[in-house]
């Protein structure tokens, strides 16, 4: 399957909306003749919650409510945005106050332009970040298997359709990507952890300490990782002296944490390819920025037995962004799905 349906059926030109966490971002998707995004803009927050050592949800928010204003009027002003059908925001899972700033916008758009409008789950959004690539739509068959992996989730999920998952695990209490920010500050390295953590593990021996792979033969597919994080922070308290801590302890730390997690999302992954047996496999959410992450689950992947491939990763469309809230909404709109943009709200907790 190649395509999600009848195109005719359904607006062709949507304009997305995120705000879920730190990032604000507006694009403009047309899913008519051809897949393309027409506008993307992204506006990060980072440099702001790197003095707080992690994202301040109130900061957060009246960070999101100039951006949205600024991103939106550049995009309706834009060549691309003179036509819209329809809205897609993101309504939840995230900080509620900062999901309201783009609901509200995305109302404001909506009853202005007389435009459908559609809330999104920004974990399917996530999970459609990998239909943006052109390579993974000429290749796009279910069943799916997905790992999905962030600052705040760790799930693999399989796409039975557009629209249709069972969530086989989840975290069930830190995620990846947080167990790879808390050990960055942990250790010196800032905020965000995880590009950092990449950074200096490429230097760094994997097997130089001998981590937890916290639950990786347990049974189910859920993901655990605050034991990693305590162990982590013992062993790194052990080392008293600033001698202890020089580069090169950094290099071997960050490169044996990341191969600990690294080892349990590839074997959880591996064990479902085998239990589920689905067509491809793909890999999204800012942590499959990760490229030893996608190199080694690519050679494990090739040592099965051939039926399932390895989906291109979706650069530049990893972490949060509204291209991916507006293709979801063009998946849900396609079913026929609207919202009324009086009654849209956030939902903070919104599972898969």
């Amino acid at each position: 399957m190649t395509s999600y349906g009848k195109r005719e059926k359904m607006p062709h030109r949507i304009l997305g909306i995120e705000t879920s966490c730190d990032e604000t971002s507006v694009a403009i998707l047309d899913v008519g003749s051809r897949v393309k995004i027409l506008h993307h803009d992204i506006a990060s927050q980072i440099d702001v919650h790197a003095l707080y050592g992690g994202v301040v949800p109130e900061v957060a928010a009246r960070l999101h409510v100039a951006e949205t204003v600024s991103l939106i009027d550049r995009a309706l002003s834009s060549k691309a945005g003179q036509t819209i059908d329809a809205v897609a925001v993101t309504q939840g899972p995230g900080l509620a106050t900062a999901l309201r700033v783009g609901i509200e916008a995305g109302r404001a758009i909506a009853f202005a332009k007389e435009l459908s409008i559609i809330g999104v789950n920004h974990l399917e959004g996530h999970l459609a970040s990998a239909w943006l690539v052109p390579e993974n739509r000429r290749r796009w068959v279910f069943p799916i298997l997905t790992l999905l992996v962030s600052g705040g989730h760790s799930e693999l999920v399989l796409m039975k359709d557009f629209c249709s998952y069972r969530v086989l695990g989840r975290s069930r209490d830190d995620a990846a990507g947080e167990a790879f920010d808390k050990t960055a500050k942990l250790i010196g390295l800032g905020y965000p952890g995880g590009p950092a953590i990449s950074k200096h593990a490429q230097s760094g021996n994997p097997i130089a300490f001998d981590f937890p792979r916290p639950m990786m033969h347990d049974r189910s597919f859920d993901f655990s990782f605050s034991g990693l994080k305590t162990a982590v922070r013992r062993e790194w308290e052990s080392m008293s002296s600033a001698k202890q801590k020089k580069k090169k302890t950094v290099d071997d730390f960050s490169a044996s944490v990341q191969q600990a997690i690294i080892d349990v999302l590839v074997h959880k992954t591996i064990r479902a390819i085998q239990e589920y047996q689905p067509k491809a496999v793909t890999i999204v959410g800012g942590v499959s920025a990760n490229s030893e992450l996608y190199a080694q689950m690519k050679q494990a992947i090739g040592n099965e037995n051939g039926r399932t491939f390895l989906m291109a990763p979706a650069r530049g469309l990893h972490t949060d962004n509204a291209a991916m809230i507006a293709a979801a909404g063009a998946w849900r709109l396609q079913k026929g799905e609207r919202h009324d943009w009086r009654k849209i709200d956030a939902k903070p907790e919104w599972d898969l």
